[in-house]
């Protein structure tokens, strides 16, 4: 199935702990900025919102523990949003984290080992196309999620091959149009896979 999304206050969704790991992943992105220019979103509002927020309000539209202790997987994930977002409010899953830049995903290890987190988190330098044909991979994960990666009908065919029968696919868009819809039913047609909703929401400001 996919769940397609667009972009609460955070104190009312998270907790003192999950806004204090936020805050040192924040602090560690900026000191990696200065060596490597891996996001200009980390500052103020920009990683609070845009980041932060954008990346686990879809969790929170049913009870955050149901989707704890999942084995999730994260396409694209650049500095580390949704996936490490994720790791943090779901600390008993299982997190992998892919990019094709070698030096997006030097920056995540850097991450990971900095912040010490609970999951096991895994962090995978190749492009999709390659870890689709994995058998290691392949239909094998409860939760996918792309975001700011391409169009909805093209990362809907990332995504897919990775997911296990009852997986869903989490698809960030920041529009969202009739077209894109009719691409990706037809997309998900011949991937005998679904949209099982599409949510939209106002980011804070």
């Amino acid at each position: 199935m996919m769940q397609i999304i667009q972009s609460k206050d955070l104190n009312e969704i998270l907790s003192s702990n999950e806004i204090q790991l936020f805050k040192k992943l924040q602090k560690i992105i900026s000191n990696i900025n200065k060596n490597t220019n891996l996001t200009r979103l980390v500052e103020g509002d920009d990683y609070w919102i845009s980041q932060v927020y954008d990346s686990i309000w879809p969790f929170y539209l049913s009870p955050n523990k149901k989707l704890d202790g999942k084995k999730f997987i994260d396409i694209g994930s650049g500095c580390g949003f949704p996936g490490l977002a994720y790791a943090i409010t779901h600390p008993n899953s299982e997190v992998y984290l892919v990019d094709s830049s070698r030096k997006k995903t030097d920056s995540l290890n850097q991450i990971i080992e900095a912040l010490d987190f609970n999951n096991k988190i895994f962090v995978i330098n190749d492009r999709i196309e390659n870890i689709a044909h994995n058998a290691s991979y392949r239909n094998n994960f409860d939760i996918g999620t792309t975001r700011a990666v391409g169009s909805p009908s093209t990362v809907a065919e990332y995504i897919l091959p990775m997911l296990n029968r009852s997986g869903l696919g989490l698809l960030y868009c920041g529009k969202w149009e009739k077209k894109d819809e009719v691409k990706i039913k037809n997309s998900l047609e011949i991937l005998k896979g679904s949209i099982a909703d599409i949510k939209k929401t106002q980011l804070p400001k």
